[in-house]
């Protein structure tokens, strides 16, 4: 029964012309205390906001997908770094440090560019997609006047749905 199952289920693929979808998860890292919160929206990420608290740690992140900022996570106290994305630039690597708090955040890009906030001091993590052409989708994780946990989600964009490209 299983091998009738399975054939029917990659016949229906084929016959649909239906993409692999090359999606991975980091699970989160920190003490994870506080609400859970997803930064999610529509298309490639193209910029970033990181607000830090006196260059330590860090108290909130906003994405914007396309032109179009999503809601913060966190708290927004006094200036947020900002990196903008050029086009066909994605995240690929986020790395830190964390103790209670998210201590210290590093988004990588493909072409080598870094974003870096906070105060680097506690437990090192470094997450990536498993897939060599997938990204950084949204992260996700947990609140509690800063940022006490964050995981990250990976996969590919789908090119119909991309954010500054032509404009």
């Amino acid at each position: 029964m299983y091998h009738v199952v399975l054939f029917a289920l990659l016949t229906a693929c084929v016959l649909a012309d239906v993409q692999p979808q090359y999606y991975s998860f980091s699970p989160a890292v920190g003490s994870g205390s506080g609400t859970s919160y997803s930064l999610t929206g529509e298309g490639r990420i193209t910029a970033v906001r990181v607000w830090e608290a006196y260059n330590n740690y860090i108290y909130g992140f906003q994405f914007r997908y396309g032109f179009i900022w999503s809601s913060f996570v966190g708290y927004q106290f006094g200036n947020p770094l900002v990196m903008e994305l050029y086009d066909d630039e994605a995240i690929i690597q986020i790395s830190g440090k964390y103790a209670h708090y998210l201590q210290s955040v590093v988004f990588t890009t493909n072409r080598g560019r870094t974003l870096r906030a906070g105060q680097p001091s506690g437990h090192s993590f470094n997450m990536y997609p498993t897939h060599s052409q997938a990204e950084l989708r949204f992260i996700s994780g947990r609140v509690h006047g800063a940022i006490t946990s964050i995981g990250a989600h990976w996969g590919v964009v789908d090119p119909a749905v991309n954010g500054t490209a032509g404009h």
